[in-house]
């Protein structure tokens, strides 16, 4: 048996070495969404009549897609969302932002210690965070409620109409600002540190530093981590239904992926579920390109 060449070793190399992620690209991403696809035009039709009908898979076109669009609990859903999300996403970006500005001053102490301290939370599952503050909003064992009843304020409504957005979205504040601040950080940290130098020479302040030049030159981290931040929101679903229990103000349908998830397990239609899971999918994938578009846009109109 002859060895084979060299060149033919080096050339076939590349494709050995991307082989483990295309199978599992292919494995987990591509196969599932393609069936996923090929459900949704399918449907469940009863055929024979009578009592001794049978559930038979048949081809429906867009029959889901029509259904899901016209499904008024899939786009409340939506609505709560967007509530959810403008408590949760600027206050991710926001605090994101200060502390990553606070750990790039050169005044700042322990900034070993407090950069863990705020990603610790990343680490934490979500739902076991959810847990965590789902215990701390219940009346009988909230350490809040209890501090306001002896005050005689009465107990919070973590989980009532009026603090349920705030609530879930604290859960998401709490375990993404870690992760979003390490990005800016890094970004803060690939600064020449000349620009601060020669903007201290002219006079400027450490805040003027940091409005006019730092979130400036992280304005591209920043879009990353508001795309991270709306992605999120969009696939929200493990912190309602860990809560669900606790409350009567969180539903079934009360979020899409929710609403899916019944669709699939408890009313045993997937293909109906498949068509919103596509659909959501599609939504996600057309909102984060035209964000991109509009911010780059912007960037490189800036830069004219």
């Amino acid at each position: 048996m002859t060895a084979m060449p060299r060149a033919d070793r080096r050339s076939r190399a590349p494709y050995l070495f991307v082989a483990p992620a295309v199978l599992l690209f292919l494995a987990f991403l591509a196969i599932p969404i393609c069936y996923a696809i090929y459900l949704s035009v399918r449907g469940l039709r009863l055929t024979g009549g009578g009592v001794f009908g049978t559930r038979e898979e048949v081809f429906v076109g867009l029959d889901n897609y029509v259904r899901t669009l016209t499904d008024p609990e899939f786009f409340a859903g939506f609505g709560r969302l967007a509530l959810y999300g403008l408590i949760s996403v600027p206050l991710t970006l926001g605090l994101a932002l200060l502390f990553a500005l606070l750990l790039d001053h050169a005044g700042t102490r322990a900034k070993r210690f407090s950069r863990t301290a705020i990603f610790i939370p990343y680490a934490v599952p979500g739902v076991t965070a959810s847990l965590l503050w789902g215990f701390m909003y219940l009346p009988s064992t909230s350490p809040f409620s209890y501090l306001t009843q002896e005050l005689g304020l009465g107990e919070i409504p973590f989980l009532g109409p009026g603090g349920i957005y705030p609530s879930l979205a604290n859960i998401a504040v709490w375990g993404s600002v870690g992760f979003n601040m390490i990005i800016i950080f890094t970004s803060l940290r690939g600064i020449p540190a000349e620009l601060y130098h020669a903007a201290r020479i002219d006079g400027a302040s450490e805040w003027q530093i940091a409005w006019r030049i730092k979130i400036p030159l992280v304005a591209p981290a920043l879009v990353l981590t508001g795309l991270f931040a709306l992605i999120g929101t969009l696939q929200v679903y493990g912190e309602p239904t860990t809560l669900k229990p606790m409350t009567t103000e969180i539903s079934q349908s009360w979020v899409p992926l929710m609403n899916i998830y019944r669709n699939a397990f408890t009313r045993d239609d997937l293909p109906l579920a498949s068509a919103a899971s596509v659909l959501l999918a599609a939504g996600t994938l057309l909102i984060s390109v035209v964000l991109l578009k509009v911010t780059q846009k912007r960037a490189f109109g800036g830069m004219q």
